[in-house]
């Protein structure tokens, strides 16, 4: 009985991410997609959107791996190409971004990634506008989108697996810090 009540209590004081927090996480998550997955504009836009809807979804522990979770794996199987997506699935932290942990939501990629404040790419460009809400349209809001992919052949670039597998030690394309923007 002790057991089923502190069950209750743990998941009734769930809650769901507020935009403002969920835009920053969603922002961090997409951002290292993009660096790992090497992620065109058109796609980061698209994977902003999907995490930011995931993770605004997430109301109770069962959520980050139930409805929402498959859904936005579905909507990234359409967005990926066929070696981003088994990469996807292959990073845990990006495969099951979200968990409850002390009361609180948790995204595994913070331990992956140990200096919060730096970025890889610019904002998406859907940052400022985007509020929510593709997950909630029919089946197919973004397999029917057009969208730019990488045009590399059928292998994904494993040159730059090795150099940035590990986090934050670098980057070609110049780093983005946006600590003094929020």
């Amino acid at each position: 009985m002790m057991i089923l009540a502190m069950m209750m209590v743990a998941v009734t004081s769930a809650k769901a991410m507020s935009y403002d927090e969920a835009s920053r996480e969603a922002l961090f998550l997409s951002d290292k997609m993009a660096y790992e997955l090497d992620l065109t504009d058109d796609q980061y836009d698209a994977v902003y959107e999907i995490n930011l809807d995931y993770l605004m979804n997430l109301s109770s522990p069962r959520d980050a791996g139930g409805r929402w979770w498959n859904r936005r794996n579905a909507d990234l199987r359409y967005v990926l190409t066929d070696w981003q997506y088994n990469r996807f699935r292959d990073l845990e932290y990006f495969y099951r971004p979200a968990r409850w942990n002390r009361n609180s939501w948790a995204l595994d990629v913070y331990r992956h990634y140990t200096n919060h404040r730096h970025f890889y790419r610019n904002r998406p460009s859907v940052y400022i506008n985007y509020r929510g809400g593709n997950c909630r349209r029919p089946s197919g809001y973004y397999g029917e989108r057009r969208m730019r992919r990488p045009t590399a052949c059928c292998d994904a670039p494993t040159w730059r697996y090795n150099d940035r597998h590990y986090g934050n030690r670098g980057n070609r394309r110049g780093h983005r810090a946006y600590r003094d923007r929020y």
